[in-house]
């Protein structure tokens, strides 16, 4: 009975008062400078909190969006000369809320929070979000793309400085803020910014937000926001630098090669405004040995798997850099090509950046621009010269939210010369040619990429879309280096369709870029069909139901067709926050290349041109979130090119909260071939421990054992913020052989940060 008391309650609330009626989008909220001390302690006690206009009568989003939430919130703003200033009145029960742990930059879906998403330019397309929980935890992010896209326009890696106070009451939480106006970009000439306000109470399995949002779009969306009235000018920024040096030692033992090096180094990177909305980064020595290590992975496809970039100099105004074509399919420009290279057993290893600069930002209303130059050292260990990266970005608005750029990628190898048979080269860097009668090496000196792209993003979020041009240019090639695509979308409350495609060059060339496709097809044109229906069942335990599909081809520049997909689905959302997807593909594929699906270094086993086709299925279950103990599970299974695969994984996790949790999470694949081709199992376990002493404190360790690559990698990183935006770390890592747990190799790193604003 008390389960179904507040629905009801807010059902009839809704129906039989005025003080519920939805904010419509533009609805305005008005700002003035404070005229008291604004103390941060999470009491509302000062005047300006009690004379502040309010942002209430909150709207349903999720499960559904025709009520209002079972409790309400407040949002109030003021500012003065050097903060900006958010309070939040959370109202609820006495019922524990559920957090993960203590630590910065949360999970969105899977915590108790309320925020702000701020659109400081007025442009429906840029900005930045402010979260915290009820316990405290801060997370800070930039927006791109208005926030329409849920992979796309949230970016939690990038951090910066403020300051916040909570307060837990029996019938309420309190939140107050204060966000330093050098710590984020803004038009300072605008009287009206766009902005929103979003609760998610994941208790009940709600998320509401100020500005009444239809269901099938994400709340936080800027086409879904109000207008933030300045009755006085936002302050101008004034001197505005930031500098953030860091010191580092560390120690190393290679057991398999019997050396040992002990290092030190110090760097710094700096932020400087050129305007309130235009922003200069520079990085001299950076260091990254703190960025958590990548999580490994069992790829059994033919195409490179592409991990996300954490490190911070890169991520402000990423989406800028990262606009041109399509995100992980043809990307001119991925900057974890910058600073990484594979060495000649495949590992990532790095490669030290001397020094960087980058400007990005705005340049008046409508128009966007990032410059980026980046000088990496010569490591001959992997055949590497010095190397300069540049990348020139323009970006114009046109119409509500879309906009075209223009882009230029240039890589340049320092004092390459002539080819040299007697020294060792990066195999990127050495290519065959043909000289009219025998095949030589040839050295790439330099690569380039230069593109146009439109993408369109209609007001309501109801239509997007993309088309764009590309050209490389290198030292071999000077036709069929091209890149071109374009895709549509449509989304309404019950209906989301997408269609696509791509043309790649044989030639095309993007060294910085992630283009997977190319390493395998001889140039392809491809295409994709994609159609989602979504129900809303009225029942108490299913919130959506979701049938699909998807039919994508490729073919290759002679006709053949290589790849043919086509894949049925169905999701369901469970009330109490499960989730159940089901999917089952037919999948065709003729090869372009030789491949080997057991060792991708091996002897192939899978000859070019063979024509293969198969069925296979695949079950996934996410338990209710909101529990102690959660999992996530798969089991795939079927046929497999010419036999048979049978997978299993998932997490296992046990949350001590608030304090942090113990997980494990597994992938399992058995591949059976006919006996000419031979089997293989593949196995990768990884135990993890996150735990936060305190909102200052925090200790992760993870353990990742991977088959494939015969190693077990230890990997352990304490963090203490001793103050804002300003860590010192101590991080641990260890290689094994897994037969015996020998140490391959070990290292231990001391790193501390500070940042100084000027």
């Amino acid at each position: 009975m008390h389960r179904l008391f507040f629905p009801v309650l807010s059902a009839l609330l809704f129906i039989c008062s005025p003080v519920f009626s939805q904010n419509k989008p533009g609805k305005s909220l008005s700002i003035a400078k404070a005229l008291g001390t604004i103390t941060i302690d999470g009491t509302l006690e000062e005047n300006d909190w009690k004379t502040a206009v309010p942002a209430t009568d909150f709207f349903l989003n999720y499960p559904v969006d025709s009520l209002p939430p079972s409790f309400q919130t407040e949002a109030r703003l003021t500012f003065d000369d050097h903060f900006l200033y958010v309070s939040f009145v959370c109202y609820d029960d006495d019922r524990p809320s559920v957090v993960q742990s203590l630590r910065r930059d949360i999970d969105w879906e899977l915590n108790d929070n309320v925020g702000m998403y701020l659109d400081p330019f007025n442009d429906f397309t840029n900005g930045f979000y402010f979260t915290i929980t009820p316990y405290g935890v801060q997370s800070e992010g930039i927006m791109a793309y208005g926030g329409s896209d849920p992979q796309q326009s949230f970016n939690n890696n990038w951090d910066n400085k403020w300051y916040s106070a909570v307060k837990r009451l029996d019938d309420r939480w309190v939140a107050e803020l204060a966000i330093p106006f050098k710590s984020f970009r803004y038009n300072q000439k605008e009287a009206e910014w766009n902005v929103t306000f979003l609760r998610q109470d994941l208790k009940r399995n709600q998320v509401s937000s100020w500005i009444a949002t239809p269901i099938q779009f994400i709340p936080a969306s800027f086409a879904y926001s109000g207008r933030l009235q300045w009755q006085t000018p936002a302050p101008h920024a004034g001197t505005n630098i930031s500098l953030i040096p860091y010191a580092v030692a560390g120690i190393s033992k290679d057991k398999e090669n019997g050396t040992a090096e002990n290092t030190a180094n110090v760097g710094f990177d700096a932020k400087l405004a050129i305007t309130p909305s235009l922003n200069l980064d520079l990085t001299v020595n950076p260091d990254f040995s703190t960025v958590e290590v990548d999580r490994q992975v069992i790829n059994l496809t033919r195409f490179e798997f592409q991990f996300p970039e954490r490190r911070q100099f890169f991520l402000e105004n990423s989406d800028l850099f990262s606009a041109p074509g399509f995100t992980s399919l043809t990307q001119p420009f991925f900057s974890r090509r910058i600073g990484l290279a594979s060495d000649s057993a495949d590992n990532l290893t790095r490669v030290p950046i001397l020094y960087g600069a980058r400007i990005s930002g705005k340049l008046g209303s409508k128009w966007r621009v990032g410059l980026m130059n980046l000088q990496t050292k010569e490591t001959k260990s992997l055949g590497l010269p010095g190397q300069n990266y540049a990348v020139a970005v323009m970006q114009k608005q046109i119409f509500e939210r879309s906009n075209f750029d223009v882009f230029l990628v240039n890589k340049q190898s320092i004092g390459l010369g002539e080819y040299d048979q007697d020294k060792y080269y990066h195999e990127s860097l050495v290519k065959e040619v043909w000289n009219g009668t025998d095949s030589v090496p040839k050295l790439n000196t330099y690569n380039r990429v230069a593109g146009v792209d439109f993408n369109l993003i209609t007001a309501n979020n109801k239509w997007g879309g993309k088309a764009y041009y590309h050209h490389s240019f290198d030292n071999f090639s000077e036709s069929d280096c091209y890149s071109f695509g374009g895709f549509a979308s449509y989304n309404t409350r019950n209906i989301s369709l997408m269609s696509g495609f791509i043309g790649l060059g044989k030639n095309y060339n993007a060294e910085v870029g992630f283009v997977p496709n190319l390493p395998v097809y001889p140039g392809v044109l491809g295409g994709i069909v994609m159609a989602d229906l979504k129900l809303y069942p009225q029942s108490e335990s299913i919130v959506l139901l979701q049938p699909g599909f998807t039919f994508d081809t490729n073919y290759i520049p002679d006709g053949t067709l290589t790849d043919r997909n086509v894949s049925l689905r169905y999701a369901m959302n469970f009330s109490n926050t499960a989730m159940l997807t089901a999917s089952v593909r037919n999948i065709f594929q003729k090869l372009p290349a030789d491949f080997d699906v057991l060792d991708p270094e091996g002897d192939a086993i899978l000859l070019e041109g063979e024509e293969y086709q198969w069925n296979e299925v695949e079950l996934k279950f996410n338990s209710n979130s909101r529990n102690l103990f959660t999992y996530i599970l798969t089991a795939s299974g079927g046929e497999f090119y010419n036999g048979t695969r049978m997978g299993v994984g998932g997490t296992l996790s046990y949350r001590v909260q608030p304090f942090g949790s113990i997980s494990l999470s597994g992938d399992y694949n058995h591949i059976e071939l006919p006996p000419a081709y031979g089997s293989a199992t593949f196995l990768l376990i990884s135990p993890r421990l996150d735990f936060t002493f305190t909102d200052k404190l925090f200790l992760t360790t993870f353990v990742q054992y991977n088959d494939r690559y015969d190693n077990v990698n230890l990997n352990a990183r304490f963090q203490w913020r001793y103050k804002p935006a300003s860590d010192f770390f101590i991080v641990y890592t260890e290689n094994y052989f897994p037969e015996y747990l020998k140490s391959k190799n070990r290292a231990l790193v001391l790193k501390f940060t500070y940042w100084l604003n000027i």
